[in-house]
């Protein structure tokens, strides 16, 4: 979740990735005399395992994620005396980046924490790991069946999975309750855009011709450029880039109106002008703020900032957010376009497994789901996951957070329920070149577009034909949606 959960200088980046290469091209070559499939919370391994060093990079999963690196290689040395995990830290910003440029290095990292979503352009170039054959069945029983789905592509497994997030807004309790707003009912019924849209006027306040208050604040810059229309789209009846019919979809009709969406809310007033220069960071600090009733990207985690911006005000000890007010963090519903079911959009982000330029030997390949697992389990999982107040997917992890305690409001843990209900399946079934040229569509025309449309540069008949036609162009007359 990442932030979203998703994304890190390249200098520095190959300087470490050449001096880690060891571990991504097969380690050190030991031999391992007895495969230990451990769990996170305890086992044992032999003496005469060959010594091998793990390399992972890793972003700031949780607020807390990165203070613990230190201790986290410090327990899996412990579990597995003969390893080394050796963790690379990255910001979400720059994640995508330093992963990047180690890759086209020829010596990425071992493990990396990625968004499933992103499985299919790192295959396409043939540096990801397939670890099917290295799993075991002790490791693969422990996760839930439909977040470790979303870590395949074909019959291919490349990593597990950490958590299984659902993407939702987030609203101000007692701005939506001043709006007049039934969230309750929203919460458990949904809504359409048409009720969304006015909703969201009933949220603006304005001081003479200065709008003090939206209604909708959603971050589209950085980082979070494609979140707004990925999410979107979903409820609009395209639930991946690619259909069943393995066509195209986002040249449907149903693109175009949603696009024709983005524009009303902010031509009426109820979202920003400055849309398009919204980051991750000053969307928060929107909503904290009072400066809109509704915010999205929603993660579940949000909640436990708040919270933890409420604890700081009230201590009044300075280190809350600068002008923030108390908030209580309402998880809401994305609102469903033209008729159609709600889908809602799921993060399945985890450690995914990656090859050098040689293949690794089997004694490392197994080292490295060690890792993959010991990370997406047990005590760290739950630990992580209790940050992120995300739900847990593993059985060792629901365990292990037993006697840890958590704070949420019931009702959202109901409305993420709710939205669980609807998420998208996984689609292992999309073959890795098409899913390929959807990301690259995606990151070429469709979200400069997007920026261009936010900012008002195009209108969204010209972002549509744009669009068309570089997908004719990628995938041919014959394999795009026609409607």
């Amino acid at each position: 979740m990442k932030k979203k959960m998703r994304i890190l200088a390249p200098v520095l980046a190959l300087t470490l990735a050449l001096s880690a290469c060891g571990g991504g091209s097969g380690g050190n070559g030991g031999k391992t005399e007895t495969p230990n499939t451990g769990t996170a919370g305890g086992g044992t391994t032999t003496n005469t395992e060959a010594k091998d060093t793990i390399t992972a990079l890793l972003p700031p999963v949780s607020a807390n994620f990165q203070d613990s690196f230190a201790q986290l290689e410090k327990d899996f040395n412990a579990l597995y005396p003969n390893l080394t995990l050796k963790i690379e830290p990255a910001s979400w910003e720059d994640m995508t980046q330093k992963l990047d440029t180690q890759v086209n290095a020829g010596s990425p990292p071992d493990l990396a924490f990625i968004g499933s979503g992103g499985l299919s352009k790192y295959v396409e170039q043939g540096m990801l790991m397939d670890i099917t054959d290295t799993v075991t069945k002790e490791m693969t029983d422990d996760y839930d069946a439909t977040p470790l789905e979303y870590m395949k592509l074909g019959n291919s497994l490349y990593g597990l999975p950490a958590y299984m997030e659902v993407h939702a807004l987030g609203g101000n309790k007692q701005f939506l309750e001043e709006a007049g707003i039934d969230y309750k009912k929203v919460q458990k019924e949904g809504w359409t855009y048409e009720e969304f849209r006015e909703a969201i006027k009933k949220g603006v306040v304005k001081e003479g011709d200065q709008t003090k208050r939206y209604g909708f604040v959603f971050a589209t810059s950085g980082v979070t450029s494609k979140d707004y229309l990925n999410i979107l789209v979903k409820n609009a009846g395209m639930p991946d880039a690619i259909d069943k019919d393995l066509k195209y979809a986002y040249t449907s009709k149903n693109f175009l109106g949603v696009l024709k969406a983005i524009r009303e809310m902010i031509d009426d007033g109820s979202m920003p002008k400055e849309l398009s220069s919204v980051d991750a960071g000053k969307r928060w600090n929107m909503f904290l703020t009072g400066q809109t009733m509704i915010t999205g990207k929603g993660l579940a985690t949000f909640e436990n900032s708040a919270n933890k911006n409420n604890e700081k005000i009230k201590a009044n000890d300075g280190s809350a957010v600068q002008g923030s007010i108390p908030v209580d963090y309402i998880v809401l519903p994305v609102p469903t376009f033209l008729g159609q079911e709600p889908k809602s959009s799921v993060a399945v982000d985890g450690y995914v497994a990656f090859r050098g330029k040689k293949d690794p030997t089997p004694e490392h390949k197994a080292n490295v789901v060690k890792a993959a697992y010991f990370l997406s389990s047990g005590k760290v999982a739950a630990t992580t996951n209790n940050d992120l107040f995300a739900a847990h997917i593993t059985k060792s992890g629901r365990e292990a957070a037993k006697d840890m305690t958590i704070n949420r409001n019931p009702d959202n843990v109901a409305a993420v329920e709710v939205l669980l209900s609807h998420a998208t399946p996984a689609r292992p079934d999309i073959p890795t070149d098409l899913g390929a040229k959807s990301i690259k569509l995606e990151d070429e025309v469709m979200i400069p577009k997007l920026q261009a449309l936010i900012a008002g540069e195009i209108t969204p008949e010209e972002m549509y034909d744009a669009l068309k036609s570089a997908a004719i162009q990628a995938f041919g007359e014959d394999g795009i949606v026609k409607d």
